[in-house]
């Protein structure tokens, strides 16, 4: 007979075998303080213009070569619950200014460490966290980029339309002032919806049966370069003799597998995906100044071109010797659309390179001296958080932070706001970011900051971790939910 061993008495007596429990001080909060700055220290020094890349192979064992601190956490997974939400906090800061994802773990990360500070002399949660705070339609995805491997980075241009890796299907490569029909079917013959089977006796009821289609075909082609289509744009396979008599009415063929491709240029070119093989009426062409077939390198691509720099989609053309370069310049592409996406929303700017953190950490602290009670330990280290960023630009840019974070503070005394840190001095050293035009947007700050002490404060309110006893059994599979690949391109 087996014996029983009781449980110990308490909350973990309430739970299956297996489950986790730990609380208070030393078990929960110091530890999801220490998982919170262990990553922030990861990608701290990841930060600024002088910060490292990361080497990281995620679970496909795809290789990343970046700083970019959101591209590094998406591929790292991280698991630890506490952790999640300061990864969490970034994700919103990248959904709502697509920027500034390392501002928000190492400004959460100096929280939560100086919050520690103030829980070790004796002040309650409560008391640590009572600081702590609780225009344009721009269209980021208008703004595409095309990665063709070869030459340098200074080789990249932009244009005003379309660049799709792709040949033409037909014997025709370019086409001026093209009108362009777009269909969303295969470029063949009707099929009916239900099978049949027809009976063939000779010879010339057989040559009759593809006269027939030849001559279906030969129509509807015809009929399509009626309406004074030039070029057709096709999500579907090209077929054989459709194709033949495209080549006999001079109409230019591109064949799209992606239908977000297809989306993406019907909206470049004003036209209307047709579901049939009809022909297309006058409103549901699109038009293009040019399109035509080129060589970029090695790499065939076509080209649909607006002239006038008023379309609504335009293309950057990236070149470089590497995809994993390549990659780290589309971030970086990416970041700076996502700027000017902020900047159609609210055109206010702040200075840049610790200027207006340090500004912040000074009336912070103004204010704090001012609280009485144990409140403005508080403030006080809410302020010397802020001492965080210029510290991560001094230590990537190889200079002693203590010295330049004394000297930002002693020209902020004398009422300078905007001096920041100078990252292209050999020594430490501060310079006007107004004059140097080192700026950063006043949203992106503000939603960094807010983001940060938010998760800042939902780890500190966490007094007990409890973690059922994982189910058995199979994993369900770990792909997307969505197996369409296109929507990645």
């Amino acid at each position: 007979m087996a014996l029983h061993v009781p449980k110990a008495p308490g909350f973990a007596q309430m739970l299956k075998d297996g489950a986790k429990h730990f609380s208070g001080l030393e078990e929960a909060v110091y530890r999801n303080i220490q998982a919170c700055k262990e990553l922030a220290q990861t990608t701290r020094t990841a930060y600024g213009p002088n910060g490292m890349n990361k080497m990281v192979i995620n679970r496909l064992e795809k290789l990343f070569v970046t700083n970019d601190a959101a591209t590094i956490l998406r591929e790292l997974e991280v698991q630890h619950p506490a952790a999640k939400m300061i990864v969490m906090a970034s994700h919103m800061q990248e959904q709502e200014v697509g920027d500034g994802t390392n501002f928000v773990l190492v400004f959460a990360g100096a929280l939560l460490e100086l919050a520690e500070e103030l829980l070790r002399i004796g002040l309650s949660v409560s008391e640590a966290i009572s600081i702590f705070p609780d225009s344009g339609n721009f269209n980021v995805d208008n703004i595409r980029v095309c990665k063709i491997l070869g030459s340098g980075v200074y080789s990249s241009s932009v244009l005003h339309g379309m660049v799709f890796k792709k040949e033409t299907e037909g014997d025709v490569t370019s086409v001026k002032d093209a009108k362009i029909a777009v269909y969303s079917c295969p470029f063949d013959g009707m099929i009916t919806e239900t099978k049949g089977t027809v009976l063939i006796k000779t010879a010339e009821e057989l040559m009759n049966f593809s006269k027939g289609e030849e001559n279906l075909m030969d129509a509807q082609v015809k009929a399509i370069a009626g309406t004074g289509a030039n070029v057709i744009v096709t999500g579907g396979k090209v077929a054989d003799m459709a194709l033949h008599y495209a080549n006999k009415y001079n109409i230019m063929l591109v064949r799209l597998n992606s239908k977000w491709d297809l989306r993406r240029l019907c909206k470049t070119v004003g036209a209307t995906a047709l579901p049939k093989l009809t022909p297309p009426v006058l409103e549901e062409m699109g038009h293009c100044d040019s399109v035509y077939l080129s060589e970029v390198g090695d790499t065939q691509v076509v080209v649909f071109k607006h002239e006038k720099e008023d379309g609504a989609i335009s293309t950057i053309v990236l070149r470089g010797s590497t995809d994993n370069l390549m990659d780290d310049i589309e971030r970086a592409v990416d970041d700076g659309v996502n700027t000017f996406k902020v900047l159609t929303r609210d055109k206010r700017l702040v200075p840049g390179g610790g200027a207006t953190e340090i500004e912040l950490a000074k009336q912070i602290t103004s204010y704090g001296e001012t609280c009485p009670g144990l409140e403005q330990y508080a403030i006080k280290k809410f302020a010397e958080a802020f001492e965080a960023i210029p510290r991560a630009l001094a230590e990537n840019s190889g200079v002693k932070a203590n010295e330049v974070i004394s000297k930002l503070y002693s020209v902020h005394q004398e009422g300078n706001k905007n001096v920041g840190l100078d990252i292209e001095a050999e020594v430490p050293a501060v310079k006007d970011m107004l004059e140097a035009s080192i700026l950063d947007t006043y949203l992106g700050k503000y939603w960094a900051i807010k983001l940060a002490t938010n998760a800042a404060v939902t780890v500190l309110r966490v007094d007990q971790i409890i973690m059922a006893k994982p189910a058995g059994g199979p994993k369900p599979p770990s792909g997307k939910k969505d197996w369409d690949d296109d929507q990645n391109d």
